[in-house]
């Protein structure tokens, strides 16, 4: 099977499996997305959604995060990983929403990007997700299942996303991106799956015997 025939079918197989893709981290707003896409580097979107509720409560736009102390955000976010240098960039980033965007989460990448604790991955997910730019964000599931399913050589997390948005058409790359987060979370495990176990996997490389040893990104 060509690596374009594993694609189209890959689309298929994920489209049966999850035909809605609900955004993993609850959310309100661009902006309490954007803080809690910051907020899940390193951790789970479970844990996250555990902490952002009295976080958002307390500051529920740019105005009255800003107007938080670094302390006051920490205790909110203690329980994360990173937390003291996430709370120092919620308060930073909430301040230059303020006072380069009017209080608004800007609709450009390079803008985001220029955000403390914004990189380009959470950029992506903001852009796709509040604003329905097409974008093909990549955290560790889709880099370890493009491998796993010969859609990337794996080399960079810039390679990953430039392979996949090459592979996929770019009015499908918002709804895979999430499809194949969810997959990778419920089959195609860091530990549960090699590369010969799920379903997927199994479909796509029946023949294959050993496993498939991916580079962490």
């Amino acid at each position: 099977m060509k690596r374009q025939e594993r694609a189209a079918l890959i689309m298929e197989r994920l489209q049966q499996h999850y035909p809605e893709t609900p955004v993993p981290l609850d959310h309100s707003d661009p902006f309490t997305l954007l803080v809690a896409v910051l907020l899940s580097a390193q951790c789970t979107d479970k844990k996250v959604n555990e902490v952002t509720p009295a976080l958002f409560a307390a500051g529920q736009d740019p105005a009255a995060m800003a107007a938080l102390s670094e302390e006051t955000i920490l205790a909110h976010i203690r329980q994360l990983g990173l937390a003291r240098t996430k709370a120092r960039n919620v308060k930073r980033l909430a301040e230059l929403l303020l006072e380069r965007h009017r209080g608004m989460v800007p609709r450009s990448f390079e803008q985001l990007e220029d955000l403390p604790g914004v990189g380009h991955k959470t950029a992506s997910v903001v852009m796709a997700q509040a604003f329905g730019v097409p974008a093909f964000p990549v955290d560790t599931h889709i880099h370890r299942l493009a491998q796993r399913w010969g859609l990337s050589s794996g080399k960079s997390v810039v390679q990953t996303e430039h392979d996949l948005k090459t592979l996929f058409p770019k009015e499908a790359w918002n709804r895979l991106h999430l499809q194949i987060i969810f997959y990778g979370r419920e089959f195609c495990t860091a530990r549960g799956c090699d590369g010969t176990i799920c379903p997927l996997c199994r479909e796509l490389y029946p023949r294959r015997r050993t496993a498939v040893i991916w580079r962490k990104p």
